[in-house]
């Protein structure tokens, strides 16, 4: 069935809106993790990201199906925990790495989509895909050629959290024509806080005695990043397709350079730049194939 929502300036608007307010996340969480250990950040993080989600859902006026949507309950219950388990991973990551390397790691991202698709789906791989994830691949050996010891863990961590953050978001683009994304997203971080909360609990690993300025920033990223950004990024799902929403990412390190230097005073170092730029011409090279695919499509 045609989509007869199908606005790809709508979809590339709030694409480039939310991955503008989630490149901020690599910033306010990097400084929020040298006060929070990663088990008492994520909670704290998912939390407060819930509570601000659950004020703008409520703000809504929505009716009581909207807000409790049986047919989709379980579809939420798989968005919520994939969100927690994401959020456990990709934070635990980046207390092991330098933010822009973190967000070159998530390029990997639409890799990881079109390799479920090729799984699951039985869409067909091209050749200049595979070419493209093999630079991507080379790119990452260089930034962690040396150093694995430093950095394999964040880099594994990273992975997984990708792996799950895919999984996430493909449930959430079958939820957006029959879910408002302001329910979504509240829905999405407040079953997740619920993860964090027994993951920062079970394991002991709770500690809320940190300074003020740590909170502070760790409760403005938790607007900016899992919850305003996801307002945007749900509601593009409703203009265009998956893929190309997710493509849009790929501008993301671009965005976290300058941010990091600002803000945290950090740069990469040599391996991480050339590494960088090796993935990010395989990543770009992987979204002109889509985006061109896409237009012979549309023809």
């Amino acid at each position: 069935m045609p989509n007869t929502n199908f606005r790809p300036r709508s979809g590339f608007l709030y694409s480039i809106g939310g991955v503008t307010l989630l490149s901020t996340n690599y910033i306010t969480a990097k400084y929020g993790l040298k006060g929070f250990n990663p088990e008492t950040f994520s909670f704290v993080w998912t939390t407060a990201a819930a509570v601000y989600a659950s004020i703008i859902a409520l703000a809504i006026r929505a009716s009581r199906d909207q807000i409790y949507p049986k047919k989709s309950i379980k579809a939420m219950l798989g968005l919520g925990v994939s969100t927690g388990v994401c959020m456990v991973l990709s934070w635990s990551g980046l207390a092991c790495l330098n933010p822009v390397l973190s967000s070159l790691i998530w390029r990997f991202f639409p890799v990881l989509a079109i390799l479920s698709g090729v799984l699951f789906l039985k869409e067909k791989l091209s050749r200049y895909e595979v070419v493209s994830m093999i630079i991507m691949l080379l790119g990452s050996f260089i930034s962690v050629c040396g150093r694995w010891q430093l950095v394999g863990k964040g880099v594994i961590l990273t992975l997984l959290a990708a792996v799950v953050g895919a999984i996430q978001l493909l449930i959430a683009k079958t939820q957006t024509d029959k879910v408002h994304p302001n329910i979504l997203v509240a829905y999405r971080v407040g079953i997740g806080a619920v993860i964090t909360a027994i993951w920062a609990f079970v394991s002991g690993r709770a500690d809320f005695d940190v300074e003020a300025r740590y909170w502070a920033v760790t409760l403005a990223g938790a607007f900016l990043g899992p919850c305003a950004s996801f307002l945007l990024t749900f509601r593009s799902y409703r203009y265009w397709a998956l893929s190309q929403s997710s493509l849009v990412l790929t501008i993301q390190p671009l965005l976290v350079l300058p941010l990091a230097y600002v803000f945290l005073n950090s740069l990469p170092t040599f391996k991480d730049i050339v590494g960088g730029v090796i993935i990010l011409t395989g990543a770009f090279w992987l979204a002109w194939i889509h985006i061109h695919r896409a237009s012979n499509h549309s023809k």
